[in-house]
């Protein structure tokens, strides 16, 4: 399960990287290579997360930007980032990590189960959503998985 978790830190915007390159990194490092992940990445960090997402794989992360963690309750991230809370930190990083690697074209709408053990919702009426969040943008392959972004942070319930 920790190394399912880790899949979640993957980011969003490689499209300046060269595709060879991203396919000979990891999710982890992809997202820490970008900026607009550095919540996420510190998120991972906090959450022993790291070695699970650098892991063989392959994953399937749905990564919330730093804008998408800041559209969270005030304090919330604050709460989660310490040590008491270490458990639901890593069910909602787990959450957003799905085991396997699916491509944006392979996506499907329903129920999909993630590495937290509950099931996120994925429509694709009006472009693809993940529970509340919009994917906005797709097939970051690195050479243990493939990370989507997305808008917002999903929340088991």
């Amino acid at each position: 399960m920790k190394n399912t978790i880790l899949r979640i830190l993957a980011a969003t915007t490689l499209a300046a990287a060269p595709a060879a390159l991203a396919t000979e990194q990891d999710i982890v490092d992809i997202a820490a290579g970008n900026d607009d992940f550095s919540t996420l990445v510190a998120a991972v960090k906090a959450g022993d997360l790291v070695d699970t997402l650098k892991g063989d794989g392959p994953f399937t992360v749905f990564a919330p930007t730093n804008a998408a963690f800041a559209k969270l309750p005030e304090g919330t991230l604050e709460e989660l980032l310490k040590p008491e809370n270490k458990d639901k930190l890593v069910k909602i990083l787990t959450y957003h990590v799905v085991p396997g690697k699916v491509m944006a074209a392979d996506v499907k709408a329903g129920k999909v189960a993630t590495a937290a053990g509950e099931e996120l919702t994925i429509s694709t009426e009006g472009g693809v959503s993940v529970d509340s969040a919009k994917v906005t943008a797709t097939d970051i392959e690195a050479k243990n998985g493939v990370i989507h972004v997305i808008d917002s942070v999903v929340i088991p319930e």
